[in-house]
């Protein structure tokens, strides 16, 4: 026995020569990076989920018009798009986790320094500043989960991020709703910097991504971080055979931004950038930042409608946090297969019913609930959990930074097109056709997902870079998945 480590011959001969060393933690400390890492999407939630509260509040202290009110919600994804492609080349250089260290240490400033803001344009200032924090963490935080977890975890543990996200939406809007008059919107936007700096002093203590490590720091550091995270030898030395194959079969001319754009990468941008697009363009989005004020005009007071946002929000968090349980299993692609349809239903049944002008307390306010909740139920349980993680898992490593970077960046600049329009749009076609507009955009990614998204559920990461070199990644009839059940089950044994 060898002290729980076992030698092979040096690095030179290709195998796997360094002593590997399991962590008697490596269970705990896996899901402890991924719940640290994932907390930044909380931050994200909470703080772009806080407007919806505090808008009506910062519009009676600035006496902001309608323009002013969509500049103040749709600043933080303006800095989104730029902290989304600045933290990809951040990350391929200094590594996912030190990436992850300044994302969070920018969402203190941040959050400070909007809740200090004198006035509304150094508001909006602030909040684009934050915006960086948001847009980097989408950007760095799936991918440095994605590299840490094993296949068959990875679904789970990647859209822990998107429970997040939802917990942090939902926190905003508890706070909106119960405490928007005794704290005044100021607090209530600074409160973010407290979890912020604790997952700043946590990262400097999580693993490094090994996959990452492998390329930059050399094999024997990847497999030390494997060892932190991994239960078994066995496991640890077919990741670092994968590893490097993968390495040795790289090509110069596939990596960074000009190999982004070779042709044999073209079906998962077009997938992935595809998902992120119908993500945020899907109306989901729009609903956080605005039902409280759709709800307004709608005849519901003030109070009401920012229950209903609250409901929203709790609606938000436990059909995501059901997705996570179930993305691994069920699979993306049939995920978002299932749900896209009724989301669709939920949005013509609302639009149906804003176009009859419900009064208050009628069937029809109350029919205006069910069908929001059940919108937010259909989309938040499909798509949403799915877009984030298909941009985390569909690249090639040689270009993962850049693509993840431009993936974050799709998903924020579909948001601020949505964000930055959707009062215009409500004037120009009323409530009920915005509505009608988003269904038609929800069927768009139903049929975009059928015919050009595969299944990735359980396939590892080099799996599906192998299917782009082999032409297979575009779902065929009889074929969706990049890894067959049975495959998958012969893998395991």
């Amino acid at each position: 026995m060898k002290n729980n480590s076992e030698t092979v011959r040096p690095e030179a001969t290709h195998h796997d020569d360094h002593p590997i060393e399991v962590s008697p933690y490596a269970k705990y400390i896996l899901i402890l990076a991924a719940v640290v890492a994932a907390i930044c999407g909380g931050l994200y939630g909470y703080d772009t989920g806080i407007i919806s509260g505090a808008l009506l509040l910062i519009s009676d202290d600035f006496h902001l018009s309608s323009t002013m009110q969509e500049m103040v919600a749709s600043a933080i994804l303006a800095g989104a798009i730029i902290g989304a492609l600045a933290a990809g080349s951040f990350s391929e250089k200094y590594g996912r986790r030190a990436c992850v260290t300044l994302v969070s240490g920018v969402f203190v400033l941040g959050a400070l320094a909007c809740a200090f803001a004198p006035d509304v344009w150094l508001l909006i200032v602030a909040r684009v500043f934050l915006g960086f924090a948001v847009g980097g963490s989408t950007q760095v935080v799936p991918m440095y989960i994605s590299e840490l977890a094993p296949a068959e975890k990875r679904g789970t543990l990647v859209t822990m991020f998107n429970v997040a996200i939802g917990l942090g939406i939902l926190l905003a809007n508890i706070i909106g709703f119960t405490q928007r008059e005794a704290w005044g919107w100021r607090p209530m936007v600074g409160l973010a910097a407290l979890p912020a700096a604790i997952v700043f002093v946590s990262m400097f203590f999580m693993p490094k991504s090994p996959r990452w490590t492998a390329e930059n720091e050399g094999m024997k550091r990847a497999i030390i971080e494997l060892g932190r995270i991994r239960t078994s030898k066995k496991v640890i030395r077919k990741e670092v055979r994968e590893m490097r194959e993968n390495a040795e079969a790289a090509d110069p001319r596939n990596r960074g931004w000009k190999g982004l754009f070779r042709p044999w990468v073209r079906p998962a941008l077009v997938a992935a950038l595809g998902v992120a697009f119908f993500t945020q363009c899907g109306g989901l989005e729009m609903m956080i930042y605005y039902a409280p004020t759709f709800l307004r005009d709608a005849g519901f007071g003030a109070s009401s409608a920012l229950m209903a946002s609250l409901g929203v929000a709790i609606t938000y968090c436990i059909i995501t946090f059901i997705g996570c349980l179930i993305v691994d299993r069920v699979g993306r692609r049939r995920l978002m297969l299932i749900m896209g349809p009724g989301s669709i239903v939920s949005l013509i049944g609302l639009g149906i019913v804003f176009a009859m002008h419900p009064a208050p307390n009628s069937v029809g306010s109350y029919l205006v609930i069910v069908f929001l909740l059940l919108f937010m139920a259909f989309n938040s349980g499909g798509i949403q959990v799915c877009g984030w993680l298909l941009g985390a898992e569909m690249f090639p490593l040689s270009m993962r930074g850049q693509a993840t970077s431009l993936h974050a960046a799709t998903l924020w600049g579909s948001d601020l097109l949505v964000t930055g329009t959707a009062l215009t749009l409500v004037q120009l076609i009323t409530l009920g056709g915005t509505m009608w507009f988003y269904a038609a955009v929800n069927l768009a990614s139903v049929l975009f997902i059928f015919f050009f998204v595969p299944e990735t559920a359980g396939a590892t990461l080099e799996d599906i870079e192998l299917a782009l070199h082999e032409k297979r990644f575009r779902p065929t009839r009889g074929q969706t998945r990049i890894v067959s059940e049975d495959e998958q089950e012969k893998a395991a044994a």
